[in-house]
């Protein structure tokens, strides 16, 4: 990844890092060593270090005192907290993405989706999760809410991780499509819906990949109706 033109060493490790752990390159527990960051990234320890405190900030990193800093390891209950924090925040921004949106705006979020489609069709999984994620977030653009904005990107990094690492990048294509079609018809009703539906479907995913298949096939059986005799 190259360098941004005037970035701190310490952000650019901070994003380099950030982005290992949110697509997957660097795994749950695994071990944030500074001297081999370091020699990995051609600096020297202090940004290295100073972007491990950033990463903690945003709560992907866990620091352990005398020891390595790791990156978190998230469980079924965390899964379920984010998931109630994103549905009302997500939903709220969809919305008034379709509402607020003005034509380059849209034309933004078409150059997004369509480097998503790009991503998905070559095969390449990781530029089309990173695109999902950059369609997610174009939202806040689109909305002209600054309080929501806020409050979006304090858990962003944290929601990028937890829900972004499907497998079924053609899926994802399709969902975004659709909302996509929605939002470019100011179609508010249909848009709240499918955002209902497709935060719901990842939340789905997320639950299974953390090992809680069984949870989510017994809650939906728990809500079927019983037949009649």
């Amino acid at each position: 990844m190259g360098v941004v033109s005037g970035e701190l060493e310490s952000v650019r490790v901070a994003r380099v890092l950030r982005d290992d752990i949110v697509l997957g390159r660097r795994l749950p527990g695994s071990r944030l060593v500074e001297r081999d960051i370091a020699a990995q990234l051609n600096v020297s320890r202090l940004p290295v270090r100073e972007a491990i405190r950033l990463l903690v900030a945003e709560g992907v990193v866990v620091s352990r005192p005398r020891t390595w800093a790791v990156v978190r390891e998230y469980t079924l209950d965390d899964v379920r907290d984010f998931a109630e924090v994103r549905a009302p925040i997500e939903t709220l921004l969809f919305v008034y993405a379709a509402e607020r949106h003005d034509a380059d705006g849209l034309a933004g979020l078409r150059a997004v989706l369509e480097r998503e489609e790009r991503a998905a069709r070559d095969g390449d999984l990781t530029a089309a999760r990173a695109a999902a994620g950059d369609f997610h977030a174009y939202m806040a653009v689109l909305a002209g809410n600054e309080v929501l904005t806020e409050l979006a990107n304090v858990f962003a990094t944290r929601l990028r991780w937890i829900f972004g690492l499907y497998e079924d990048a053609i899926g994802m294509v399709v969902a975004h499509a659709e909302l996509f079609d929605a939002i470019a018809a100011r179609d508010v009703e249909l848009v709240r819906r499918l955002t209902v539906a497709h935060l719901d479907a990842g939340y789905r995913a997320a639950v299974h990949r953390f090992g809680g298949g069984a949870e989510i096939a017994e809650a939906e059986t728990d809500a079927e109706p019983e037949s009649e005799v």
